[in-house]
């Protein structure tokens, strides 16, 4: 995760929630006061979130003093203290709300990521996230997907080519779109087609796509259809998957899954914060 630009975005977290300054908590308390609160587990499941822990309270107060006690990615059990900060209170006060927000949130990510792993359980396909994040959050959410064993698809419109339906309406055909992607790409960008008949998937074949996508296919039409793409070209499903028909994916042979509901739809995981007064 990128800190310069994490600080950034928890700056501007931070500016829409305490505005001005946070009335409540300046008008009872003094700059000189000093707390301490710790993040509590209220479920099972995948935590993550330690760097928004760290430099939250940090942001707001330099001085703050912050111990994780899990790292991304771990197993927490219902009960378990996962963090402390100490500082002043008004600050943790501040900060509390925004930071439990986020770690809440990429929590339930990173929880529900694993479970589709354990669902699909395969040794070849790979679970990844899509494109269908909550604005402003996108670097957070994915990082949230790797804590929980998936893996990205692409970051946005910027960094690969995914040639959609649209595209191929507009373009004429799968040849011409990418024909003139790559008449005007260099050798670094990868091309994704996305793929809704059999016959779309022979003509990406031939038009030298890196990736093909089998879109809103059912798993018996996977298997018939990846037979007509040579193992250099990467496979992905996407499209109607969910964890309820997931598992049948498994044994389709493609290489990646792509899951929405990984970010868009999401339960955040149930964590609370607990001020410990010494």
């Amino acid at each position: 995760m990128n800190k310069l630009k994490l600080r950034l975005q928890l700056e501007q977290y931070f500016l829409e929630d305490i505005g001005d300054r946070d009335l409540t908590s300046e008008l009872i308390f003094g700059e000189g006061q000093i707390g301490k609160v710790i993040f509590l587990a209220k479920e099972n499941g995948i935590f993550c979130g330690e760097e928004i822990v760290r430099s939250g309270f940090k942001v707001l107060n330099p001085a703050a003093e912050v111990n994780i006690k899990v790292r991304d990615g771990e197993w927490i059990e219902k009960g378990q203290i996962l963090a402390e900060a100490s500082g002043p209170v008004s600050d943790l006060l501040k900060g509390e709300r925004v930071i439990l927000n986020l770690v809440q949130r990429m929590s339930g990510i990173a929880t529900k990521t694993n479970e589709a792993i354990r669902v699909l359980n395969s040794s070849r396909t790979k679970i990844c996230d899509t494109r269908k994040t909550t604005p402003g959050m996108r670097m957070l959410e994915k990082y949230a997907v790797r804590s929980g064993g998936g893996f990205n698809h692409r970051y946005g419109l910027y960094d690969a080519v995914m040639i959609k339906d649209n595209h191929i309406s507009f373009a004429g055909s799968i040849a011409k779109a990418v024909e003139e992607v790559r008449s005007k790409i260099g050798h670094m960008v990868k091309v994704e087609v996305e793929t809704e008949t059999k016959e779309q998937v022979l003509e990406a074949v031939e038009a030298g796509a890196d990736v093909i996508m089998f879109d809103n296919r059912s798993p018996e039409e996977i298997k018939e259809w990846i037979r007509s793409v040579p193992n250099g070209i990467v496979t992905e499903s996407s499209g109607g998957i969910t964890l309820d028909n997931l598992q049948a994916y498994s044994d389709t042979g493609v290489d990646f899954i792509s899951l929405g509901f990984l970010t868009h739809s999401v339960k955040s995981l149930d964590i609370s914060v607990k001020v410990i007064v010494e």
